[in-house]
Formats: C-alpha cells, sequence, structure tokens
C-alpha cells in the first residue's frame, strides 16, 4: 500500500499559509493518501503518466475548492507515487 505524505516548503509559503503549515499538510496528505488509494483499487494497467493524472485530479477533488486551485504538487513526487500504484499492481 502507497502512503504518500504531503511536505510544503516554507519559504514558498505566504505568511497566512505558513501559519496554518501543519494542518495544510495534513489535509493535503489525507487527500493524496485517499486518492492513491482509490486509484489503487481502481487501476487497470494504465501507464504511469494516466496514473500520475488521476492521482492528481482524485487529490484535487477531494479538497476545498480554494485549496485544490493553490495545491500544485512536485511532479517528480507525484510521479513516485504512481509508479508505485503501477508497481503494486
Amino acid at each position: 500500500m502507497v502512503e504518500p505524505h504531503v511536505n510544503l516548503d516554507p519559504a514558498q509559503l505566504s505568511p497566512v499559509e505558513a501559519k496554518l503549515q501543519g494542518a495544510l499538510e495534513d489535509q493535503l496528505t489525507s487527500a493524496l493518501q485517499h486518492a492513491a488509494d482509490k486509484v489503487s483499487h481502481d487501476y487497470a494497467g494504465e501507464p504511469v503518466e494516466a496514473v500520475t493524472t488521476e492521482l492528481l485530479d482524485e487529490t484535487k477533488a477531494g479538497l476545498h475548492p480554494d485549496i485544490a486551485d493553490g495545491f500544485v504538487p512536485d511532479q517528480r513526487d507525484l510521479r513516485r507515487v504512481a509508479e508505485a500504484i503501477v508497481r503494486e499492481n
């Protein structure tokens, strides 16, 4: 089972985001873990690129729209999660 975790770079956060960093990381991690579970469960041989896109879409769907709009994960990290899903299935 894939257990991704989101870590925000404090240097990239606004003052308000910095104050909420822990809560934001928890919410983003929860949404990404839920997305990884769903994508893994529904996996049917798609290529890594498609799994990466599906992970991002599912993660954003699990977030408040304002947070989803501002969530731009590192594509390399997201791809590593997708690769793990493909490998495990």
